[in-house]
């Protein structure tokens, strides 16, 4: 137990203070989206919206991050990744706390593409900032630590959130998601200091006319980004579809919905770093981790085809937890190091974008496949969304073998 509890605590040793206090802003700000899980559920209860329609919201939160995961990018390039990741914090603060007003079908659907096309600068500006704060010898268990903190605090919140829409309703969690976006961005600005880019950029800028749109002639990385994609046409259905899976067939409460949320978040703190560090001291290449992350994704929707156990519920979430700590932090390391000097932010834009992207199909497609045939065709069809990732995945992994 002792060499167990050594190895845990080894696991967090060599990363810079810089990553310690963007972990702690990480997980305050996440904490705080309380609204976020219970969205789909807020849409379709509290303002009697159909499914279909909830679908099309839903896909309007994709479309705001599409376009924040692009700008951000370009942003975090041109202007550097701290001042996007403030001004992204403040606004996105404020914006929260005026969503609650807006009701009708196409106000919250515009609302929602503003909120997210302002929050979602963050994710390549923090993916930015975690190269610029790590070195590549700690760099995955960087982002490893980040992510921790991101799920810990998304466990957190939907527990938390749950507890309030049960006894108060939904209006104080936009209060609450607001003001916690604004209390993060004050932290990170009092306990991170800007880290200057001016050699990087010095370095780059001669070369940029001759490199222009690398990242749009890098075909390996084009691969890589469509296989994140059906990750991610995988993973939000667990914040979609599964919330109202909960209750329309096993008549759970948002509360105990939280709870089962609350597996992954237990399993990633107490498993996810030491195993990561294990991977990292056995050597094992990032592209055929990818693939086993693949795997992992694809059967924790195939075992919900047999819904007659309320126990697979809690199968579905230890599979997916799996595929997350393996996939998550190894596509963060893969899209890190393949991006040039000087065009980061393009490289974390477009790896963002594939999950802003899946964001818009993923709801509105389950959704709709809900609403004509059932739950059980879309966990199928979910399936094999990780099935073609699964085939991509293992094309990218050849062809990075060969140096391509």
């Amino acid at each position: 137990m002792k060499k167990m509890y050594a190895n845990y605590i080894a696991s967090f040793k060599g990363l810079s203070k810089e990553i310690w206090f963007l972990s702690i802003i990480s997980l305050v700000n996440r904490a705080g989206t309380m609204v976020i899980p219970f969205l789909s559920k807020y849409l379709k209860e509290s303002l009697h919206f159909s499914v279909g329609d909830v679908g099309s919201i839903m896909a309007f939160f994709g479309i705001g991050s599409v376009l924040g995961s692009y700008i951000g990018g370009r942003l975090s390039d041109k202007i550097g990744f701290y001042k996007v990741m403030i001004g992204s914090l403040f606004l996105t603060g404020f914006a929260f706390i005026g969503m609650q007003y807006v009701t009708s079908f196409w106000g919250l659907c515009f609302a929602i593409m503003a909120i997210m096309t302002v929050a979602d600068t963050f994710r390549p500006a923090i993916f930015v900032s975690l190269k610029a704060y790590s070195t590549e010898e700690n760099r995955t268990r960087s982002l490893a630590l980040v992510r921790l903190a991101i799920n810990l605090g998304m466990a957190i919140g939907p527990t938390v959130a749950g507890w309030i829409i049960w006894k108060k309703g939904y209006d104080m969690l936009f209060w609450i998601d607001g003001i916690t976006c604004i209390i993060a961005i004050l932290l990170f600005r009092i306990l991170v200091k800007e880290r200057s880019h001016k050699k990087e950029v010095e370095a780059a800028t001669p070369k940029k006319v001759k490199i222009k749109n690398v990242v749009y002639k890098d075909v390996s990385y084009w691969i890589f980004v469509a296989i994140c994609f059906m990750m991610g046409m995988v993973f939000f259905q667990l914040l979609t579809t599964m919330p109202l899976y909960h209750k329309d067939e096993f008549n759970l409460t948002e509360f105990q919905t939280g709870l089962i949320m609350c597996i992954n978040v237990i399993i990633i703190v107490i498993i996810e770093m030491p195993l990561i560090d294990y991977l990292e001291r056995k050597g094992y290449k990032d592209t055929k981790l990818i693939v086993y992350a693949c795997i992992f994704f694809t059967l924790s929707f195939f075992v919900l085809y047999e819904n007659l156990w309320i126990g697979i519920l809690i199968v579905n979430i230890v599979i997916i937890t799996i595929a997350e700590m393996i996939g998550f932090p190894y596509t963060n390391k893969f899209a890190v190091n393949r991006a040039k000097e000087g065009y980061e932010g393009s490289y974390m834009a477009l790896y963002a974008m594939a999950f802003s992207v899946a964001h818009i199909f993923s709801p509105k497609i389950g959704l709709e496949i809900v609403g004509k045939y059932g739950y059980q065709i879309n966990w199928l069809v979910t399936g094999m969304y990780g099935v073609i990732a699964i085939l991509l995945a293992l094309w990218l992994h050849k062809r990075t073998q060969k140096g391509l």
